[in-house]
């Protein structure tokens, strides 16, 4: 959930996409750049255009700094608060491709990375920080540990050779329990989110088709099957779409 926000204008919506989009573009190039050698070595990810060859680490290097600066040049848009905000998300940016290399959690660490729009969102609109930002916030990083173990489970073995390390390593035969556990906190924490922020009932439908959409995954997704994992993976969209639906449908019947 790159971008999250409880109503604002069109235009401060739009600067607030903008930035989380080159923001995110911008880490997923640095990423890529300094985990080139460990994709060389996965059969999934051999393909990818560093690893491959087909682009240099200097140009991506160079694609990187054109992100960043683009980045920038809308961040310094925003109020002081909302710039201070984006500058301290760089270093979580900075560390994030070297966390699984140390940890087997690197997915909170993405989790605290990719959900940085919800935050950026609220700081951009009001200047500050509110329990529905944080809440939104933290419910997203349960929602990303959530999905992106199922993402891991296709790489486990290639890992288990390379020495890196995922929270599917990590839980192995425990993962849908502990799917349905980071789901239920999800949704717990985007329902009190809703309530701090004082949305309407077209939230609650939404939420609980979310909650089922998320159980589904948990109870079904075969780990040992690659092509399960990735499709269930991508029906986050899904999860994605009925949220946002929510909270717009809020805003309109308040």
């Amino acid at each position: 959930m790159r971008v999250a926000y409880w109503g604002s204008g069109p235009q401060k919506g739009t600067q607030v996409h903008a930035y989380c989009s080159w923001r995110a573009n911008a880490g997923c190039a640095d990423r890529r750049r300094w985990l080139r050698d460990l994709d060389g070595r996965v059969e999934r990810t051999r393909s990818r255009p560093i690893p491959s060859g087909q682009v240099s680490a200097t140009q991506a290097a160079a694609f990187l700094v054109a992100q960043a600066l683009v980045g920038l040049a809308v961040l310094l848009q925003f109020n002081r608060f909302a710039i201070g905000a984006g500058i301290a998300s760089l270093g979580i940016v900075v560390v994030y491709p070297f966390m699984k290399r140390i940890t087997y959690w690197p997915q909170f660490f993405l989790g605290l990375n990719f959900n940085w729009g919800a935050l950026m969102g609220w700081a951009a609109v009001t200047g500050d920080l509110a329990p529905p930002a944080l809440l939104l916030y933290a419910g997203g990083i349960f929602w990303t540990l959530g999905y992106d173990t199922i993402y891991a489970h296709q790489d486990k073995e290639d890992d288990v050779l390379i020495g890196v390390k995922s929270s599917a390593l990590a839980l192995g035969a425990a993962t849908h329990p502990a799917l349905f556990a980071f789901y239920a906190a999800a949704i717990g924490l985007w329902g009190a989110a809703s309530l701090a922020a004082g949305l309407v009932w077209p939230i609650w439908p939404a939420l609980a088709l979310a909650a089922l959409q998320l159980a589904w995954q948990a109870a079904t997704v075969r780990i040992d099957d690659p092509a399960d994992c990735l499709a269930k993976f991508r029906a986050n969209r899904l999860t994605g779409w009925l949220v946002l639906a929510g909270i717009v449908a809020a805003r309109v019947a308040a």
